[in-house]
Order: structure tokens, then C-alpha cells, then sequence
């Protein structure tokens, strides 16, 4: 009897410290799920010091009134409801004003860079000599418009008389635009094409700006377009497909992921581009005029139109996206 009640004793030990050993050891899938939270960390402590708590304090200013107090470094908080968002939207019509330029400028010039990015990527994608320099060419412009440069490019008087040159002969060719749109309105009956040709002349003129913001874009194209099976346009060649027919049925329906993503970077990058007039306008409240609930105001507003921006066109595109294994 009592050598009975010693082995159970031993085997309900040995169950136990093997069920804690089983237990001590992490599986795979453990090991995998501690090595990806190690990997983001970072970034979320990054988000949650640097991102997170800054638009807690926009937030918070954006319905308060705020003052400085010098002798406590610190700022005094005084709840004031949607006073601040009645006085921009309401009040100040040159922020309001300047903001729907933004969009409107927004919604010229997006569609413009991603039809050129995509035809651009088309072409680097190509086999040709010196293919390697031409991408570099197309991805200047970012390095360019890096914050190091743009910082040394302030209070430049040689980089000043270079930007003045480029806007003299940019007003030349701006005559010449005028001339063609005349030519055009003789010729070319019907308000619906006159309002289609002042498009694409308006495009024109700001072919410069389009190809200074398409160097990420086109990157990202590039990208779609390699993962392409080239096997797919051989069965479609001999099945007697043309260049167009390709494009349409098999290019443009498998980049289609690479577009609403296009489409998302374009819209965030133009509308927090340096020398937009809403984001002037929010760095001259904070900075030179201290009005820091009156500035938070004005970027929440801000900030809430792109977003809903966002929303609207993730949400169309995302229906015409075509997925695929």
C-alpha cells in the first residue's frame, strides 16, 4: 500500500515537471511573436513619445485657451469648447479660403502625377542602356527636396536668382500656353471641351512640380510592375494581344494595389509639402504670434479635411482594386 501511494506520488511528480517543463519551453509560433513585438518596438515607443502625446496637446489646445508662463516654463490651460474652430471657420475666411486652394490644387495635380509616375515606370521598366542612371535622374528630385537641402537653401541669394530665372522663362513659356489655349477656343467648340483643354494646358504648365513629386511614385510602380510574371505577356502575345490590349487587361489591373497606395502617399505628400499656404499659415500662428490654440485649431481643421479626403478615395479605389495570387 504504501509502496503504491509512493509511485503515484512520483508520477503525479513527474506529470507535474513535465507539464512545466512543456510550459517553460516556448514554441515557435511563441518565439516568432516575441521577436515581432522586440521588432516594432521601437516604432511604437517612437509613435507614442513623438507622435501620440504631440496630437494629444494639438487636441487638447485646439479647445482651449493657452498662454505661456515664463516664470514656470509651462503652458495655462483654459477649456473653451469649440470657441477656437467657430473663430477659424467662421472668422478667418483667409484660412479657409487658402485651404480650399489646397484642395483644389490637390485634386488638379494628383491625377497628373500618378498618370505621369505610371507612364514614366512603364518606361524605366523597359530594357535599355544607361537604365540605372535614368531611375537615379527620376529620384533626384526627392534627395533634392530633403530637409538638409531645403534647409541650406534658405536665405541663399545664389539658389534665389536660380529659382527667379526659373519663374522669368516660366512666365515666357506661359505666353506661349496662352497662345495654343486661343488658338484652341477658335477652333474647338463646346464648354465641356474648353474646360478639358484648360486642364491639361493648366497640367502643362505645372509639369514642373508633377515631376519634382513623383520620384517616390514611380518607385513604388517600378516595384509593382517587377512582380509581373513576364510569362503572362508571352501567352498573351501569342494569343495575337497588342501593346494596348496588354496594358488594360493585364498591366494596369495588377498595379492597381500600387495605385490606391500612390494615391494615398501623393495626396499626404502634397498636402504637407513646405510651402503649402495652410501649413505657413499654422507655423505663423505658433511660432511668430504665440497663438497656439488659434494654430492647433487651424492644423485640427486641417488635419480632419485630409483625413476625411483620405477616407473618401481609399474607400472608391479600394473597390476598383483588383487582388490576385
Amino acid at each position: 500500500m504504501n509502496k503504491q501511494k509512493g509511485l503515484s506520488k512520483q508520477a503525479v511528480r513527474f506529470c507535474l515537471s513535465d507539464f512545466l517543463r512543456q510550459n517553460r519551453t516556448p514554441t515557435m509560433a511563441t518565439k516568432n511573436a516575441i521577436s515581432g513585438y522586440l521588432f516594432i518596438l521601437p516604432f511604437v515607443v517612437g509613435f507614442i513619445m513623438f507622435l501620440a502625446y504631440p496630437l494629444y496637446q494639438a487636441v487638447r489646445m485646439a479647445f482651449s485657451e493657452v498662454w505661456l508662463v515664463p516664470e514656470e516654463s509651462r503652458f495655462g490651460w483654459a477649456w473653451s469648447g469649440l470657441a477656437n474652430i467657430r473663430r477659424v471657420l467662421l472668422t478667418d475666411a483667409v484660412f479657409t479660403r487658402a485651404m480650399v486652394e489646397e484642395i483644389g490644387s490637390m485634386a488638379l495635380l494628383v491625377p497628373a502625377i500618378l498618370v505621369f509616375s505610371l507612364f514614366v515606370a512603364i518606361l524605366l521598366n523597359r530594357q535599355f542602356a544607361g537604365r540605372g542612371f535614368v531611375r537615379a535622374v527620376f529620384f533626384l528630385p526627392v534627395i533634392l527636396a530633403s530637409g538638409v537641402l531645403v534647409g541650406i537653401e534658405t536665405n541663399n541669394s545664389l539658389l534665389d536668382a536660380v529659382s527667379q530665372q526659373i519663374q522669368d522663362q516660366n512666365a515666357m513659356r506661359a505666353g506661349v500656353t496662352g497662345v495654343i489655349e486661343r488658338m484652341l477656343e477658335n477652333f474647338v467648340g463646346g464648354a465641356g471641351m474648353d474646360e478639358f483643354f484648360e486642364y491639361i494646358l493648366e497640367i502643362i504648365n505645372q509639369i514642373y512640380k508633377i515631376a519634382m513629386a513623383s520620384g517616390i511614385q514611380i518607385l513604388i510602380f517600378l516595384a509593382g510592375l517587377q512582380t509581373i510574371n513576364p510569362s503572362i505577356y508571352e501567352a498573351a502575345s501569342i494569343e495575337g494581344a497588342t501593346a494596348w490590349e496588354n496594358f488594360w487587361k493585364i498591366t494596369f489591373p495588377m498595379i492597381s494595389p500600387m495605385i490606391l497606395v500612390v494615391v494615398v502617399y501623393s495626396i499626404i505628400d502634397f498636402m504637407v509639402r513646405t510651402d503649402s499656404n495652410v501649413m505657413d499659415m499654422v507655423y505663423t500662428q505658433m511660432t511668430l504670434h504665440s497663438r497656439y490654440a488659434l494654430g492647433s485649431a487651424m492644423a485640427l481643421i486641417y488635419f480632419s479635411a485630409v483625413a476625411v479626403i483620405l477616407g473618401i478615395v481609399a474607400f472608391i479605389i479600394s473597390r476598383l482594386v483588383y487582388y490576385y495570387d
